[in-house]
């Protein structure tokens, strides 16, 4: 069973960030991962979940796993 796929303005919604903000992320990268279904745009919720989780910093300093 596939799950629900969300738009971009439905995922922004539950990460309280911009539309135009995920948009960017899709260009420059480092944002959630999408699934691209001929024009349109969709997003996962678990990857959502994925890319808050692979967030979480401890101090403003911390440069996570990626440094």
């Amino acid at each position: 069973m596939i799950e629900h796929l969300l738009t971009t303005n439905e995922a922004a919604k539950r990460l309280s960030v911009t539309s135009s903000y995920l948009e960017k992320m899709r260009v420059v990268g480092g944002g959630p991962e999408f699934v691209k279904l001929g024009r349109s745009v969709r997003y996962q919720p678990v990857a959502l979940a994925a890319w808050v989780e692979s967030s979480r910093r401890r101090s403003t300093s911390d440069r996570g796993n990626a440094a």
